[in-house]
């Protein structure tokens, strides 16, 4: 007989009790909720999960140890009178290779296993075609929510679903981000309309106040420190400040614990284990919970004559590993938190699905002599070994004189010694193509002045191969091909990918240019094929020294 799971955290002892209550058909729950009655209402929350329904090489997080962490809160939830739900920021799918080779079946059925409440849509919903996107949602047996996306001036989403919590009335509404328009491959955007998500609540709220108790949004549109969002779409801050009546936002997308160290000062250097302060913007509280299920959130709160309070909040790590050196130089490796065990039904729904994927991924591919840079923190901010890399490879492809890459479609580091299949795949998970162009002198100044504009920190910010740019205050100052400075009446030939061309990430729709081609060679391919004839490689062969040198606008 299997043991069941036993969490030994204090700090978490009062969130995991794992005795599970019996269950009974009970009469249709109230229609409205008792006068100085308190209700106990527990929100569970994740967020960009993006393929990782296995656990990791490490043992980190992994949508069975998830499991046993959500039964043990429903269960003593439950137990004590309380009502629960389970609801999801989105993004479920790319990421992961093993999910992304599996249009993200395992992660929906495995979603269905854990009994999620409802999720909101998020920009990488739309990564593949209609056709899959019909297959999620048809696979799901929870709501996908978006109020915000229209079809032929109709809504594609269901903009909210209705709960009743023995009596209490709580209206879950999605949302998602406008910068899906930009952000997801054009081609999967046909005839939709992604409106203001601020714009549709404030329209949306007042009517679901008429008719809840309780009102939660479920968005995809990113946690910025006190609304300072740049150049991407608006998000929950913004949101929570201009729309009244919000009660909590369950939030995704910036993929970040949105743990607060003082008002509007976020605690950039969170500890998994520790107290977590989320952010409350004009009477609305806000939570995320990282991504890839790193964390379960769990808020829990209090409902009585109307008002709506939060007791007690944490985020729950899911076996996340913490790294030291002690004095003789030996590295240790534990978990923050005691181990969670891993629930035995999800592990038998998901494991032909890792199998499978394994089959496919584990094959090496080459050998590098040092790690390649790809990580989200430093590829969308500064010119990586990754970049240089994966723009020499279109370059060798096609014998285009220049390259340039955007930061976004850069999703993994390449390992240092052997690299596989699954590693390529990690780094492109989308499957765009190569596209080519002939252009003037004249206009390739023209793109690269548009590269030169990209913010650090968007998916935008460009790796650049075979061009050097100087750039001061935004404004480029100098830009040479192959060693020499452009001529504005030579000609040139550019490779950029499909998405680009499409007009993502914010670059110019050039798909009606003269000299457009779509090669048709998709870019994991492509990157494994170089990688594969150029092996062993050097590391330091793709520094990216002098592709671009920028100085900040004063």
């Amino acid at each position: 007989m299997q043991k069941r799971p036993r969490l030994l955290n204090t700090a978490l002892a009062g969130f995991l009790v794992l005795t599970l209550g019996a269950c009974s058909t009970l009469a249709p729950p109230p229609s409205t909720p008792e006068k100085d009655r308190t209700y106990a209402i527990t929100i569970l929350h994740t967020n960009d999960h993006h393929g990782r329904f296995w656990q990791n090489g490490d043992g980190e997080y992994g949508m069975a140890a998830r499991k046993t962490v959500v039964d043990a809160i429903r269960a003593e939830v439950a137990q004590t009178g309380g009502y629960s739900l389970l609801l999801d920021g989105g993004d479920v799918n790319t990421g992961v290779p093993e999910s992304d080779l599996q249009d993200a079946v395992p992660d929906f059925k495995g979603m269905n296993l854990l009994g999620y409440d409802a999720m909101a849509v998020g920009n990488h919903e739309f990564d593949k075609s209609s056709t899959v996107l019909a297959m999620q949602r048809k696979l799901a047996t929870f709501p996908m929510l978006s109020a915000n996306v229209y079809r032929s001036g109709e809504r594609l989403f269901d903009a909210y679903k209705m709960f009743n919590l023995g009596g209490v009335r709580v209206a879950v509404m999605g949302l998602t981000t406008e910068d899906t328009q930009k952000l997801a491959n054009p081609e999967n955007m046909q005839n939709l309309e992604f409106r203001s998500p601020i714009q549709e609540a404030a329209k949306l709220v007042p009517q679901l106040r008429s008719q809840a108790d309780i009102v939660i949004a479920a968005t995809h549109m990113g946690h910025y420190e006190n609304g300072q969002h740049g150049i991407q779409a608006a998000g929950d801050v913004e949101m929570a400040r201009a729309v009244s009546g919000i009660d909590l936002v369950v939030g995704g997308h910036t993929q970040n614990p949105a743990c607060m160290r003082a008002e509007n000062v976020m605690d950039t250097a969170y500890v998994p284990g520790t107290p977590c302060q989320p952010d409350r913007q004009n009477g609305t509280w806000i939570v995320q919970a990282h991504e890839w299920g790193k964390y379960v959130g769990r808020a829990d709160f209090q409902y009585r004559n109307g008002a709506f309070t939060l007791v007690k909040y944490a985020l729950i790590p899911i076996n996340l590993k913490k790294r030291t050196v002690d004095a003789t130089g030996a590295n240790h490796v534990e978990t923050y938190t005691a181990p969670i065990a891993e629930n035995a039904e999800m592990l038998a729904l998901l494991k032909p699905y890792q199998d499978f994927g394994q089959q496919k991924l584990q094959v090496a591919v080459g050998h590098s002599d040092a790690r390649l840079e790809g990580d989200r923190a430093y590829v969308r901010k500064q010119p990586t070994s990754l970049g240089m890399l994966i723009g020499r490879a279109m370059m060798d492809k096609t014998r285009a004189d220049f390259a340039v890459v955007n930061s976004g479609g850069i999703r993994d580091s390449l390992p240092a010694g052997a690299i596989t299949y699954k590693d390529v795949l990690k780094v492109q998970p989308f499957g765009n193509t190569l596209a080519t162009l002939s252009l003037s002198g004249r206009e390739v100044l023209d793109y690269l002045q548009v590269a030169a504009r990209m913010s650090p920190g968007a998916g935008g910010f460009p790796h650049l191969s075979g061009v050097e740019l100087v750039v001061a205050g935004g404004t480029l100052v100098q830009a040479r091909v192959r060693g020499a400075f452009v001529d504005p009446n030579k000609t040139y030939q550019m490779v950029i990918n499909n998405f680009m061309a499409s007009g993502g990430d914010g670059y110019p729709v050039i798909t009606n240019h003269a000299s457009y081609v779509d090669t048709g060679f998709v870019d994991a391919d492509v990157l494994r094929a170089y990688i594969s004839v150029h092996s062993p490689l050097q590391a330091s062969r793709f520094a990216p020294s002098g592709s671009l040198t920028a100085t900040p606008i004063q």
